[in-house]
């Protein structure tokens, strides 16, 4: 029974879209502007309980807004992703409906979901069955001050540990942009803990959409994507690039920011001759994603070959406004 009361739900709201009802002022730039905004405040994730046969659920929902004032909605079961969730199968159901002054209302077969300030409620046959607000989330590592004897790359202050790699200027308002390096570089083994925020992006998708990634010794890439909702891929938020896939799609909306830790060892090397892999960790928004990852290569568009020599850490430039803060790394080690 409950099996089927989730695919039930499942197929009414897995995947739907809405299209942006706008006034006279959408031929100006004000009103794309305040267009982006409701957008934004729109999308997110939400999380609550819908009754449905007598079965209290509690639902995770990401709501993510796509190009042409579309929205696209993935259902979790027992919550949010990393809070125990179980992701929904996907279905063909699709529902497009209207937004207008800030609600959203759509049908589906005699259910009826409202959201509107906040709150994502659900209806049965006009019966108010659930009700899911909508959080935002912070990681657990945001803010985490460096340990003692770690190498602070940069706290805010200056951007004087970095250098651009195509002379553009990229320390700005306290923060780093893409398309830097760093001037220390890094051999052995040593744990780094890089903030970073994606930008909103609605009307782009895949690649092209909050686009960067921190390669550790400019040669191991773990990306940096706005893959809010998707499946999690390894050219996704939290993958390594061209090797694995990160365990779960821990990535927040986008305009938050978000956390990796890694602790990352270095390849061992007899001269010329690589005799072990390099390995990682990798915890996003303070969840384990990759546990001791063996890396038998470099990661694509690695700026260094992989050799015995240590590697700067390389925030990339993939045409898209990705913002970093509070970056440190701890050698591990005295190599």
């Amino acid at each position: 029974m409950l099996n089927s009361t989730l695919r039930r739900f499942a197929s009414f709201v897995f995947v739907w879209s809405v299209c942006v009802v706008g006034s006279c002022l959408c031929g100006t730039a004000i009103a794309q502007d305040a267009k982006q905004d409701e957008r934004l405040k729109m999308q997110g994730e939400y999380v609550g309980n819908v009754l449905l046969d007598g079965n209290d659920l509690r639902i995770g929902i990401n709501l993510i807004a796509g190009s042409d004032d579309q929205f696209t909605m993935k259902v979790y079961f027992d919550g949010l992703p990393g809070d125990g969730a179980e992701a929904a199968q996907e279905t063909d159901n699709s529902i497009t409906e209207k937004m207008v002054d800030g609600v959203l209302e759509f049908q589906h077969k005699g259910q009826r979901g409202v959201v509107e300030n906040g709150v994502f409620k659900f209806y049965e046959a006009d019966k108010l069955v659930g009700e899911l607000k909508r959080v935002e989330r912070e990681s657990e590592t945001l803010g985490m001050a460096p340990p003692e004897g770690a190498i602070v790359l940069f706290d805010g202050t200056s951007g004087e540990q970095f250098e651009s790699r195509k002379g553009k200027e990229f320390f700005v308002d306290g923060l780093l942009q893409q398309g830097i390096i760093s001037k220390q570089k890094f051999g052995g083994d040593f744990t780094l803990h890089i903030e970073f925020k994606l930008p909103f992006e609605p009307n782009k998708s895949g690649q092209g959409r909050g686009n960067s990634g921190v390669y550790l010794q400019g040669r191991y890439e773990v990306q940096m994507l706005d893959s809010f909702g998707l499946a999690g891929e390894h050219n996704e938020c939290g993958g390594i690039y061209s090797i694995k896939k990160p365990d779960i799609n821990m990535c927040y909306p986008p305009e938050t920011w978000q956390t990796y830790d890694i602790e990352f060892k270095s390849a061992k090397w007899d001269g010329d001759n690589k005799t072990e892999n390099a390995r990682m960790t990798v915890r996003h928004n303070g969840h384990l994603i990759h546990d001791d990852v063996e890396l038998p290569k470099i990661t694509t568009a690695a700026p260094l070959k992989e050799s015995a020599e240590p590697g700067y850490l390389y925030l990339q430039d993939h045409g898209s406004p990705v913002r970093y803060r509070n970056i440190w790394v701890k050698q591990n080690d005295d190599k």
